[in-house]
């Protein structure tokens, strides 16, 4: 049982769970809860950490079977050590080591049956944001999610425990370069729509059943004039009363989810 919070591995994963550039360079992150440990695919897992109080529970006890017989490593620690290594203010038990999937922007294209229909998110900033887009992307039938590099870390804490397992199941792609990128999936056929105050056509107006993506900018400023410029379709998103715009995940949700109704019809 590891007992010092100064232990080695203790300090490596407050570095991981702390750390973008950290998390970058290893590859990993850090998940909590029985949920989002659990569900992890067992060839991502690096390392378990669980409390005996934790073990105590058969029903956990039973979930932790499949990682035994996969021989995924797993230290019993303190509850005081468990509290130093989260993120949270009242841990859950268990915590892992996690390798951060890996996918190449192809994966996120589809194919004849499944064209692609892609969310492409512009310098979001917001952690509750970006996972919320991870689970509604999954939920609509989404083939992947796009991010430009100076959106909030994928692998962030925060932004893990709000995709509630989507981080699994939902392709990604991080674009160094995302006006390029969207050049390239332009030359590819996939048409680029987004939401802006001064466009004249309704958002349930347009045909989503090709291949498609969605532009969404920062909650701040919106979409560059760069990114904007790229879109093949700017569309409108009616809103009574004297909103002035949509949370940025709400206009994503939206967007996706009038291509899922349009895809289903079909």
């Amino acid at each position: 049982m590891i007992e010092s919070v100064t232990n080695t591995s203790v300090k490596a994963v407050v570095g991981l769970r702390d750390k973008a550039k950290r998390r970058r360079e290893e590859g990993a992150f850090v998940a909590e809860g029985p949920r989002m440990v659990l569900e992890t695919p067992l060839h991502l897992l690096e390392r378990v950490f669980v409390t005996e109080a934790f073990l105590s529970d058969s029903h956990h006890r039973e979930g932790m079977k499949p990682l035994q017989e996969a021989a995924i490593p797993i230290e019993t620690v303190t509850e005081k050590v468990l509290k130093t290594m989260s993120d949270t203010v009242t841990p859950q038990g268990i915590l892992a080591v996690i390798r951060q999937p890996k996918y190449a922007l192809s994966d996120l294209l589809g194919d004849e049956m499944h064209p692609a229909m892609l969310v492409i998110l512009e310098k979001i900033q917001d952690p509750g944001n970006l996972g919320t887009i991870f689970r509604t992307a999954e939920g609509a039938g989404c083939t992947g999610v796009l991010l430009s590099r100076d959106t909030v870390d994928l692998f962030s804490p925060k932004v893990v425990r709000a995709t509630m397992g989507a981080l699994y199941r939902m392709p990604f792609f991080v674009s160094e370069d995302l006006y390029e990128t969207l050049q390239g999936l332009r030359l590819k056929g996939v048409k680029l729509f987004a939401a802006a105050l001064d466009a004249q056509m309704d958002h349930a107006d347009c045909d989503y059943t090709r291949p498609c993506g969605f532009l969404i900018g920062n909650e701040g400023n919106g979409l560059s004039h760069e990114a904007m410029e790229l879109a093949d379709q700017k569309v409108l998103i009616p809103m009574e009363g004297k909103l002035e715009s949509l949370n940025a995940s709400v206009a994503a949700a939206i967007l996706m989810y009038e291509a899922n109704r349009q895809r289903r019809r079909r």
